[in-house]
């Protein structure tokens, strides 16, 4: 298909070209040539072939590709599926958006920005060290912190990264451990891609655990009550159907989330603007660590 897309993007910028020249060009047969030209034709594509010495195979004047194959909706659509790539430097993007937009006779509307740093600094890092990685089938070794602080070295066999609840993972085979797993790229430190290569896994192959840390959690569905002060964070972080607004402005939210230090975590960061409903134990656990934080500056 690359091919096919090629030859009609020379003969649109060429009147004519021999099919030795094509030949060589794709480092294949005349044969093949004129079975591709076969192909375009039975696809609708006016390409024709003319005979003696300046002959050679063209298509008619004032052909235009989009009124032959694809609609306008087609072509947009085409087109900015390849720029959605394109920002994120998927190979040979950016020279296929080049040339199918001079075949649609139209450029590509900038519809789409994407940048992998953060505020202020350079990051990105480990995203585009994860990307080579799955790309080029390659070992990657990594510092990985846990949701507990914990350091260790991790040595994986990247598959796919992968977008989820407001932040980048990479799901990878843990070399170490056996299993694939997720790691959260903020925590990811000193990211380097390795000269050894590794055969593609099944992306469907089961794990035990395929969450962002070694260790089981429970869910729990939390019933929470936030003040009108903190309406932006529940606008950012709960679903519409998970918020009821009260009369005095406060909101009552419920939510299912993973028990661990990170849900107390982002409770906390709520400060005074929060209260725990249910269930009773969680009340209990941010009240015990409000305590110690108060004791901190007694």
């Amino acid at each position: 298909m690359n091919r096919l897309f090629e030859i009609i993007f020379l003969l649109l910028n060429k009147k004519s070209v021999t099919a030795k020249e094509l030949a060589e060009r794709f480092g294949v047969s005349q044969r093949t040539i004129y079975r591709d030209i076969d192909t375009l034709s039975l696809a609708g594509i006016p390409v024709y072939t003319g005979k003696g010495r300046l002959g050679g195979i063209s298509l008619l004047p004032g052909f235009v590709l989009s009124k032959s194959i694809l609609s306008e909706r087609e072509q947009q659509e085409i087109l900015a599926a390849l720029q959605s790539l394109s920002v994120v430097k998927a190979a040979q993007t950016d020279g296929v958006l080049q040339k199918l937009s001079a075949i649609f006779n139209k450029s590509a509307a900038d519809w789409l920005e994407v940048d992998f740093s953060g505020w202020g600094d350079e990051g990105g890092g480990a995203f585009a060290a994860f990307k080579a990685a799955i790309l080029e089938h390659r070992v990657a070794e990594f510092d990985y912190y846990s949701t507990y602080g914990e350091k260790t070295r991790r040595r994986v066999e990247p598959i796919q990264l992968c977008f989820k609840s407001r932040a980048w993972y990479v799901k990878a085979y843990d070399l170490t451990r056996g299993d694939i797993r997720l790691f959260k790229l903020t925590r990811v430190k000193n990211p380097a891609v390795i000269d050894e290569c590794f055969p593609p896994r099944d992306l469907l192959m089961s794990s035990t655990n395929t969450g962002p840390d070694s260790h089981q959690r429970q869910d729990i569905t939390l019933k929470l009550r936030i003040a009108p002060a903190m309406a932006y964070r529940v606008c950012d972080e709960f679903d519409e159907d998970m918020v009821e607004r009260r009369e005095d402005g406060s909101f009552l939210v419920s939510v299912t989330w993973p028990e661990d230090d990170w849900v107390y975590g982002t409770l906390l960061s709520y400060g005074e603007h929060i209260e725990v409903l249910e269930p009773a134990h969680v009340r209990d656990i941010i009240r015990a660590k409000a305590q110690k934080i108060a004791g901190k500056y007694n």
